[in-house]
């Protein structure tokens, strides 16, 4: 008997979604950041044990908008809530809890969705005592299915985590093959690694107002290189200066850095032109916001 449950990853920016969907999955099929917002689209995850498959939504850090890809950033979010078996609610083993986490446990009392509740980074704690205090904070809060300490970083409680999940899987055909890990394009999955070393390296608020697109993305006859043009799009000329480096040097460390995580991820030589260009305030152009994939 085959089993299936859809699950929404979900929580406030920069707790640790994304690391622990590739810690579940063995791979790394999401970009990591330490900056907020890291996630823009929602990226599917699916791990298949057994008989029982879980398909993972990762969906972007809930947060207070400020232009209207962080609207539709939101509304990704709602929209995963609302169309799940259940959710991944992650949050962070210290600090207050977040405004954005009270709205998304209204929105999960509203659509009354079974939720497990993922406290993760509890390697930052010193003191283990705060960890029962989350959890006795949380509980107050809502009626979730398990509470379980975990940290993306280590792995620690991960299997356990996983565990209870497959507890609300329900008797179903499996939607996607066995050994599928992500729906993700392969042009998606490129224009996403590219990005991710723009968040590393750069600083303040540059990099938010990156999006990346694959132009070309071919493998060469009779021979195992796989050619990919890109062109990182900026929002203001200065920053396309910033993006570029003196002679070259931001753009050069860039793409050698990504060209490295390329080469890794699809196993063949890659060789990868990056350009630079810029499209004012597209964060607010609903056009271009539909062109980068990003609606």
């Amino acid at each position: 008997m085959t089993k299936t449950a859809f699950i929404a990853i979900v929580g406030c920016p920069n707790v640790g979604k994304s690391s622990l969907l590739n810690k579940m999955l063995g791979t790394k099929i999401a970009i990591v950041s330490s900056k907020p917002q890291t996630t823009r689209t929602k990226i599917m995850g699916v791990l298949t044990r057994g008989e029982t498959q879980l398909v993972f939504t990762d969906t972007p850090g809930y947060h207070k908008p400020h232009n209207k890809l962080g609207e539709n950033m939101n509304r990704a979010v709602g929209e995963s809530i609302g169309g799940v078996d259940a959710c991944l609610f992650v949050t962070e083993a210290k600090g207050e809890i977040k405004k954005g986490e009270k709205e998304l446990i209204d929105k999960f009392k509203a659509l009354k969705v079974p939720v497990i509740l993922a406290i993760n980074k509890i390697d930052m704690l010193s003191d283990k005592s705060q960890l029962l205090e989350r959890i006795a904070l949380f509980s107050q809060l809502y009626d979730f299915e398990a509470i379980v300490p975990v940290c993306a970083e280590t792995g620690e409680n991960v299997e356990d985590m996983i565990k209870e999940m497959e507890k609300l899987a329900f008797e179903s055909p499996h939607f996607f093959p066995d050994d599928t890990l992500t729906d993700q394009p392969e042009r998606v999955l490129a224009a996403e690694i590219i990005r991710e070393k723009i968040l590393r390296l750069m600083d303040k608020e540059i990099p938010h107002g990156i999006a990346v697109s694959i132009e070309k993305m071919r493998e060469r006859d009779n021979a195992d290189i796989l050619d990919i043009e890109a062109i990182i799009y900026c929002e203001r000329e200065n920053h396309k200066g910033m993006v570029i480096g003196k002679k070259g040097a931001m753009l050069k460390k860039i793409s050698t850095f990504a060209r490295q995580d390329l080469e890794n991820f699809f196993e063949i030589k890659v060789n990868l032109q990056t350009w630079v260009k810029v499209k004012e305030d597209w964060r607010n152009r609903e056009g271009l916001i539909h062109n980068f994939g990003l609606d």
